[in-house]
């Protein structure tokens, strides 16, 4: 059983996700190689450890556009004879797997949030209604493709230097009919919330947008992130790219702060993974206080800030 890893990068580094799906494949003891496509792919294949990656350099690669990396992961699945696909969930990540699967015409299981072998078969594990159950997931025929949900494993460390295998790859004529005209990324300081060890999450409790300021405070002296849930989001309260939840991102802090969320079941299953989690509702029958560690039913607005005052003083 042969696997291959999309190994995503962001400018010269491979993100997480990726190498959390890597890591994850080898604990379980396939024979397993990452993939990585790009202009230039050679030089950013180093940060995935020891190992066999396969790269494709093309300047065809240069933009994060999903139709070309269809061609060229084709190419290297052909090449290699792996018979399963594994990729780690992002925007870019879904279109290829969608794009591949239909290519190939392969069985493609997503959200996905882990991976057994099973009788010597390959087993995925999906959670279903609302996240309450997880059900096996299978393939009927080969190649297989998974999608894992966001922050489903842990990036290994890497160490060592790859075995770079290059792989040519035809670019047709009709994956290059979309151009990137203009990439604008947003400025942010700290961590992102996949990565941070702290989130300071906030919810409809905070009442306005402004109230967001408490937990950019908070977020601020502990280190962390601020996340929202989807209400907020939806609402416009927040940016999209920090909402956590069934249709948002996964996260597993050490640490998770959660102000004014109520504790809807497709928050919980976002955040469930924290370590250690503190929610702050003045409803005592909230159901977030059902599965949090520490629980205070009060006004945030006034616990959040004396909260802040405390971790800036034991800092000094």
């Amino acid at each position: 059983m042969t696997a291959l890893v999309f190994l995503e990068h962001d400018g010269d580094q491979l993100t997480k996700g990726g190498l959390g799906v890597l890591g994850r494949a080898r604990a379980l003891g396939l024979d397993v190689a990452g993939v990585v496509l790009g202009s230039d792919a050679s030089r950013v294949a180093a940060g995935a450890g020891a190992g066999t990656v396969y790269v494709v350099d093309d300047p065809a690669l240069a933009s994060a556009l999903p139709q070309p990396r269809v061609d060229a992961l084709e190419a290297v699945v052909r090449e290699s004879g792996a018979d399963t696909v594994l990729f780690a969930a992002s925007v870019l990540a879904a279109d290829i797997a969608a794009g591949l699967a239909a290519r190939l015409e392969a069985g493609l299981n997503w959200d996905l949030i882990d991976l057994a072998l099973e009788g010597g078969e390959l087993v995925g594990k999906r959670p279903a209604l609302g996240d309450t159950v997880l059900v096996d997931a299978g393939w009927t025929s080969t190649p297989r493709l998974a999608l894992f949900r966001s922050g489903s494993f842990d990036a290994e460390e890497v160490s060592g230097s790859p075995e770079l295998v290059s792989v040519s790859a035809s670019i047709q004529a009709f994956s290059s009919l979309a151009v990137v005209v203009e990439r604008l990324q947003e400025v942010a300081s700290g961590p992102s919330i996949e990565d941070a060890e702290i989130i300071v999450a906030g919810g409809r409790g905070l009442g306005a947008p402004e109230g967001f300021a408490l937990c950019e405070a908070l977020a601020a002296e502990l280190g962390g992130a601020v996340a929202a849930t989807r209400a907020v989001v939806d609402t416009g309260w927040y940016p999209y790219q920090t909402q956590v939840g069934q249709t948002g991102k996964s996260v597993s802090p050490k640490l998770y702060i959660a102000l004014g969320i109520s504790g809807a079941i497709q928050h919980k299953v976002g955040m469930q993974g924290s370590q250690t989690i503190v929610a702050v509702n003045k409803d005592p029958n909230a159901p977030i206080f059902d599965f949090a560690d520490f629980g205070v039913v009060g006004d945030l607005n006034q616990i959040a800030p004396k909260l802040t005052e405390l971790v800036r003083a034991r800092k000094a």
